[in-house]
């Protein structure tokens, strides 16, 4: 099974059970969520009523925790680590593999030590195992460790939930790139037109040439063969006469 399809199976396994919860029994659920090694999107847990209905609750928490882990890292979490509840081992690793698309999605190369500092990594040696042990090998990210230079070159990278707000953006970076690309289009039609219109430019001028050339050679053949014919002198024409009176 493909790491989408196991996505959308798991998407809709929490959707379902987060349905059937109100309150305080979500937190378990939003726990399990969190948790699993294979689930990297929260958005459609946080669209179901149920859960939206947290807000402003006692367990509005798991609420937040869910936002947290939507479009959040850890360093979002450090940050607000004394209104959040404690995150088990299991989460801490899937907030840090979320660091890591975050950075992705801006910069496909990343430095060793700006990972580090985003991920509380002490050393190169910790770092590179938790991207390829952690990273690559979950298949959320491909790409490149550069020791030489002290970086990780990203080739491919999951994408996270849309952030509020972030939707308009990408709507219209994706307007203003088909614009572009509908003038590249016209654009190269245009070329595609003028090469074909020189192209039959040519072919009519070579048409000329050759046509050219041919009353050329015929012209010369004709003169070759008048000045190749015998011609009679004045004293061949008189002896020509005497030996017909002859």
């Amino acid at each position: 099974m493909d790491i989408e399809q196991k996505q959308a199976d798991l998407i809709e396994h929490f959707v379902k059970r987060a349905s059937a919860l109100q309150g305080s029994a979500l937190g378990a659920l939003v726990a399990d969520a969190t948790s699993h090694p294979s689930l990297f999107a929260f958005s459609e847990i946080l669209a179901v009523p149920s859960v939206l209905q947290l807000e402003g609750t006692d367990s509005s928490v798991y609420l937040d925790v869910l936002r947290l882990f939507a479009h959040g890292t850890w360093s979002d979490y450090k940050r607000n680590a004394d209104r959040l509840l404690q995150l088990v081992p299991e989460q801490v690793l899937k907030l840090k593999q979320l660091t890591v698309l975050t950075l992705a999605e801006t910069n496909k190369v990343l430095p060793y030590d700006q990972l580090m500092q985003e991920l509380d990594v002490t050393n190169v040696r910790e770092l590179e195992d938790f991207l390829i042990n952690e990273c690559m090998y979950a298949g959320i990210v491909r790409g490149k460790l550069d020791q030489l230079r002290r970086c990780f070159e990203v080739q491919f990278a999951a994408g996270r939930d849309l952030r509020p707000g972030q939707l308009g953006g990408m709507i219209q970076t994706l307007s203003s790139w088909l614009a572009t690309s509908d003038n590249l289009l016209v654009s190269i039609q245009e070329k595609i037109k003028w090469a074909d219109s020189m192209s039959e430019l040519d072919k009519k001028h070579r048409k000329e040439v050759e046509d050219r050339v041919e009353e050329v050679k015929k012209s010369l053949s004709l003169k070759l063969h008048t000045v190749s014919r015998p011609t009679l002198t004045s004293e061949g024409m008189r002896r020509s006469t005497l030996n017909l009176v002859e």
